[in-house]
Order: C-alpha cells, then sequence, then structure tokens
C-alpha cells in the first residue's frame, strides 16, 4: 500500500530495510578505512581523503533513492527554514558556551600558510564543511540510517520504541564518525549530539528531512564564520 508518510510503512519504505542498511554500513566502513589509508599514506591529501568519505556516504543514498522515495521525507515547508536556522544558530552557541565554561574563550582559527589558507581550505572547510558534508551526512544518518531502522523496527516493537531506538542509535553513529577524525573535547561531543539528536528529532517528529538538514548547514556555517574572523584578527 501507498502512503503519504513514511511513518505509516507503505510500498514507498518497502525496500529501505535490512539490506539498505547492510549497504550503508558496509559503504561508510569502507570509506572510513579509506579515508584513513590516504591520510597516512598521501598526509597531504586532505581533499581526496574528504571526496573517499563522502562519495561512501552518498552511495547508499543514491541507491536507497533510487529503488524509491520515503513517501513525504523530502517534502518542504517554510517552517522547516524557520527551525533549521534557529535552532542551528542555538546549538551553535551552547556548543560554544560549553568550551567557554572550560576556559576556551577564544574564537576558532584555520591554519595558515605565508599569511594564506591552504589551496584544500575552498573544498574542505569551506564550501565541504558548509554544505556537501552537512547534506550527505544528514540524508545518510537520518535518511537512509534513520528511516530504514524505524521501518524496520516500528511493527516489532511499536511507533515509538522505534523512533527512540532509531534516534538513538543515529545519534551515536553520528558522535563516533566524527570521533574517528580525531581526539573531541567535551564541547565538541556536546555539540554533535544536540546536532545528531535535534535533527533526527526533527525527521522524527515532521517526517521531513530538509529541516535537519538547515540546522546542520547553519551549524557548520556559524562555525566557518567564526573561523575566518579568528584567523583574520589572530
Amino acid at each position: 500500500m501507498r502512503r503519504n508518510d513514511w511513518r505509516q510503512g507503505g510500498s514507498t519504505v518497502a525496500r529501505w530495510r535490512e539490506g539498505l542498511l547492510a549497504i550503508a554500513l558496509f559503504s561508510l566502513g569502507a570509506g572510513l578505512l579509506g579515508s584513513a589509508a590516504i591520510g597516512v599514506v598521501l598526509p597531504g591529501a586532505a581533499v581526496l581523503a574528504a571526496v573517499v568519505l563522502w562519495i561512501a556516504l552518498a552511495v547508499p543514498i543514491v541507491w536507497g533513492f533510487a529503488r524509491s522515495r520515503p513517501a513525504g521525507l523530502l517534502r518542504f515547508r517554510p517552517v522547516d527554514l524557520l527551525f533549521g536556522i534557529a535552532l542551528g544558530v542555538m546549538i551553535r552557541f551552547v556548543q560554544g558556551g560549553v568550551a567557554a565554561s572550560g576556559g576556551d574563550t577564544a574564537f576558532p582559527s584555520y591554519a595558515v600558510f605565508d599569511g594564506q589558507l591552504p589551496s584544500s581550505w575552498l573544498i574542505v572547510d569551506g564550501f565541504g564543511a558548509v554544505l556537501i558534508a552537512p547534506v550527505l551526512e544528514e540524508f545518510f544518518f537520518h535518511g537512509v540510517l534513520l528511516v530504514a531502522l524505524y521501518t524496520v523496527l516500528r511493527r516489532p516493537v511499536g511507533k515509538l520504541a522505534a523512533g527512540i531506538g532509531a534516534l538513538l542509535v543515529t545519534t551515536g553513529a553520528f558522535v563516533l564518525v566524527h570521533g574517528l577524525a580525531g581526539t573531541l573535547g567535551v564541547d565538541a561531543i556536546v555539540g554533535l549530539v544536540l546536532v545528531a539528536g535535534v535533527g533526527g528529532a526533527l525527521v522524527l517528529l515532521t517526517g521531513r528531512i530538509w529541516a535537519a538538514v538547515l540546522l546542520h548547514i547553519t551549524y557548520n556555517a556559524v562555525f566557518v564564520a567564526l573561523a575566518l574572523v579568528g584567523t583574520l584578527f589572530g
């Protein structure tokens, strides 16, 4: 049966189950290993390492949406813009407040060489951090993983338990994947948990993904803006 909301089940999520979860986890693992290997063999190839991980995230997204589109997931409402931007700014300020309470009151900044940002900055830390990574991560964690987990769990345990379980698993996976990139401070962990938790909750409560995408973009964009200011005046 075709329904207008993926949270109700139906034919649009019939193929978003265990098979898609397996593909997603395999692709993520391969991407993390490939990116880490590039970092070891080619320490200066930050762009290549990022692209490998982005491709790994994109594969299950493309695979899933090529087979079917969960009903309502891609629907956009103006309120999504409000929720995304407002919550993204709020979470970034919470993260900054946690950092300040730990004694870190300086603006973030980027490393410069001969007074200039590295050539890879625009792709990895600029355009990549503000647009590519947030979109891919949200569609991977809160599109593919969250929807597939909820679909698998909905009938056996009920909607509420399925939502909580899917939210906890995807939030934990989101923080873990980011933690593999380097040591995380308490403020970074708080920020990541809030981005993943609030973003996932928005998808579950609204049935739409765009508020979570905009939240993530805003959260990263505020950091990039602050870091550019810190680099300029540092």
